[in-house]
């Protein structure tokens, strides 16, 4: 494991062990680090109406942004059970824009090791962002 992930690991491990997935039956977890150090984490909570279903990587940012509000996303880490382990999905990539830091890292790991990482401009070279709306 890169050096600096660990309690990002630990984080997102612990919060995949709640995972409510019983209609893809993978369990995920993601754990992001804020531009002031702080971590937060989420699993995915999955839907029979699967619109509705949440990400743990959207979990981990609705958790920030209701104990802190407003934040810089500095780091995010998504672990999965599947090789390769999965990045986020589209619409979890435009809600991790909204916080991004130019500079956010994007750690995709599974749960043996396996890890890739990624700058998010990288990964969403045309984010549409709040800059695009004056903000």
């Amino acid at each position: 494991m890169k050096p600096g992930l660990r309690d990002l690991y630990e984080a997102a491990r612990k919060a995949r062990e709640n995972s409510h997935s019983p209609y893809s039956g993978h369990k995920v977890g993601a754990a992001l680090r804020t531009g002031d150090g702080r971590v937060y984490a989420g699993c995915n909570v999955e839907n029979s109406s699967y619109g509705a279903t949440v990400c743990a990587e959207r979990g981990a940012i609705q958790a920030a942004v209701a104990i802190q509000g407003r934040f810089v996303l500095k780091e995010l880490l998504v672990l999965t059970d599947v090789n390769p382990p999965w990045p986020p999905c589209g619409l979890c990539r435009q809600v991790i824009s909204e916080f991004a830091d130019p500079d956010l890292m994007i750690h995709a790991i599974n749960l043996n090791g396996d890890t890739y990482s990624i700058a998010f401009k990288d990964l969403v070279p045309q984010a549409f962002t709040p800059a695009h709306l004056g903000k």
